[in-house]
């Protein structure tokens, strides 16, 4: 098989020669989908030479049609060849795969956004007038976790509905006697929440609300916040071969909210993640985060993981200690301090432009693979210099906090 893309006033022509049946099937995902990870989400399909068709390759078609369609992208089939316009017809598919309306529709107009651009990134402001300010509640005691352990009595539960996001250590269950075999790092975000159980599966758990179903979890300690955001962030790194570090990200919401500290709600492609996490409870025995004992308590990595997943990160940033919550919060670079979560899922692209957070993250949860959850951090013992987690491109939700509840 033969690929040649071009790109064209309003799209990327994909050109393809050949047979396209379950064996190049698979080339020809590859290469779709290392386009759209590029950006590209208009692609228009020159089939004038492919010579088969078969019910595998229709699959991965409607599976592209559908993906694209859902982020507000288009793919159609531009220059049928007579068999291919024949498979197509006899599926019935015509009208989504050779539609001269499969092209985006008409914008809905929003607001014109602000665009600047860093040493490592280009970003689009979008700014909002939020009903309600974002405040912030902190949980519990962090310092329990290197000072003897958690018992029943510093064991919340706390409910995550679709106002509310937060980060902590905790587990889904039936209070603290149900979980203590299971507390280990979790996001919540706009009612849905994840986390990765320290009981040895090593296999992140989550819950969709759904209904009067809300999200809910015994917590040893975290921060919850509530209410709008202010700001919608877009940025994407200035080459295709770099990244955009964490800290830079939050440098740019902290100066375009003009606040010492915010929340902010992150969804990118991630270039790789740095970050740590339980792999034992800490509410059956005393932790030791010395050597050599850290090794059994913590499962952490020098280099990068899940590069070329989506990830969902979730925290609070700041430039000064605010008083009772500076106990959740660590360096993450030169001058700020934050506690941020991330999970990793398989990739999908992201819509460009104004987004939904909502059902974003609901589409995630329901429709991609949760590979991990992470406390992402900055590792400061590199000699090349601190490693961070890094992101090619991405839509962030940010917010001055007002105060602590």
């Amino acid at each position: 098989m033969e690929i040649v893309t071009q790109q064209l006033a309003d799209a990327l022509e994909v050109k393809v020669k050949g047979r396209l049946d379950n064996y190049w099937g698979e080339h020809l995902q590859r290469n779709l989908e290392e386009l759209i990870r590029g950006g590209a989400h208009h692609l228009r399909l020159n089939f004038s030479e492919v010579a088969y068709l078969s019910s595998a390759g229709v699959g991965l078609l409607i599976r592209f049609y559908r993906q694209l369609k859902a982020i507000g992208g288009s793919f159609v089939i531009v220059a049928p060849s007579d068999h291919v316009k024949l498979v197509i017809e006899l599926c019935h598919l015509s009208p989504l795969l050779f539609s001269q309306q499969a092209a985006a529709a008409p914008p809905i107009p929003q607001a014109e956004p602000l665009r600047f651009t860093t040493a490592t990134a280009s970003f689009e402001l979008i700014e909002r007038s939020p009903a309600r300010a974002l405040t912030w509640e902190p949980i519990g005691a962090p310092a329990l976790l290197r000072g003897g352990g958690f018992g029943p009595q510093d064991c919340r539960t706390i409910r995550f509905p679709a106002s509310t996001f937060g980060i902590g250590l905790g587990a889904f269950g039936h209070g603290f006697e149900d979980a203590r075999t299971r507390f280990g790092e979790f996001l919540a975000v706009v009612g849905s929440a994840a986390y990765l159980p320290t009981d040895g599966t090593n296999v992140p758990d989550f819950m969709v609300s759904s209904g009067d179903l809300v999200p809910e979890l015994n917590t040893l300690y975290g921060l919850r916040c509530e209410g709008d955001f202010s700001h919608l962030l877009r940025f994407e790194a200035t080459a295709p071969s770099s990244a955009v570090s964490l800290t830079d990200i939050l440098s740019t919401g902290l100066e375009v909210t003009g606040s010492s500290i915010i929340g902010l709600v992150m969804i990118a492609e991630s270039a790789g993640l740095v970050g740590a996490a339980l792999r034992r409870p800490p509410a059956t025995e005393s932790v030791s985060f010395q050597y050599p004992d850290i090794r059994i308590w913590l499962s952490f990595s020098t280099e990068r993981l899940y590069s070329r997943s989506l990830a969902l990160v979730a925290g609070v940033a700041s430039t000064a200690s605010p008083g009772p919550v500076a106990p959740h919060l660590r360096p993450l670079g030169t001058d700020i301090l934050g506690h941020f979560h991330g999970a990793a899922f398989s990739h999908r692209p992201l819509p460009k432009g104004e987004i939904d957070l909502k059902s974003t993250v609901t589409a995630l949860f329901e429709s991609e693979n949760l590979q991990a959850v992470l406390h992402l951090l900055t590792d400061d013992r590199q000699a090349a210099g601190p490693q961070q987690s890094e992101f090619v491109r991405g839509a962030c939700w940010i917010s001055a906090l007002s105060g602590v509840q």
